[in-house]
């Protein structure tokens, strides 16, 4: 065999190692892959407390991805309203699981360390089952997520059943909450009563998540 030959298949070699070998997180960050009707993808990730978070620990319960960042208008109005806040208490309160996910990078609006994610939840009467720490953005950009407020919805067989906005009026006004179809909350409705989610997938509103440049 010629010598460049061997060399050209020895580089293809190694290229298909090293692709073969890059961890889940790092493949799924540039191709977002949180499809309706599909498994949702798995992660692990820190949590505020310094605890991980892992999807797979919440296996046969319904887990709520709510995507944040504290100092975004669109965020102030649902959690200041407490909108928000009660939509945590109901849906913990009935065994689903909650999860609040910063993606906004160091630097960037929104950005907080544990300790501040936990107090800033408390000012504002948060109750979230965890808050999940995702600086580098790769839990975001494996799910997908757009913007402040953007909502997940994994059913107990570990299924996607909702992505989307939290309701129907994209404002900051805190007094269109009540006109609005809250997307989120009928969602878990139609998983407790055993129905197929009716708006499985609606357009986000808010601010745009803050990654990384």
């Amino acid at each position: 065999m010629p010598f460049a030959l061997a060399r050209t298949l020895s580089r293809r070699s190694l290229f298909k190692l090293a692709v073969a070998t890059l961890p889940l997180a790092a493949v799924g960050s540039a191709h977002a892959n949180a499809e309706i009707g599909q498994p949702a993808p798995a992660f692990t990730a820190q949590g505020a407390d310094g605890k991980p978070v892992s999807l797979a620990a919440y296996k046969g319960k319904t887990v709520v991805l709510e995507w944040s960042n504290h100092d975004c208008p669109f965020v102030v109005k649902h959690y200041e309203s407490g909108n928000i806040p009660q939509l945590q208490k109901d849906a913990t309160g009935k065994g689903v699981v909650w999860l609040q996910v910063i993606s906004s990078a160091p630097g960037k609006q929104g950005h907080v360390e544990g300790a501040s994610a936990i107090k800033i939840n408390g000012f504002r009467n948060a109750a979230p089952s965890a808050v999940v720490l995702d600086p580098d953005g790769k839990l975001g950009k494996l799910y997908g997520a757009q913007t402040t407020p953007h909502l997940f919805i994994v059913d107990p067989a570990g299924k996607l059943v909702y992505k989307g906005g939290i309701d129907s009026i994209p404002s900051t006004r805190k007094d269109d909450i009540a006109k609005a179809d809250n997307y989120v909350k009928l969602a878990l409705a139609d998983l407790g009563a055993g129905r197929p989610v009716a708006h499985a997938s609606t357009k986000p509103y808010g601010c745009s998540v803050k990654y990384a440049d």
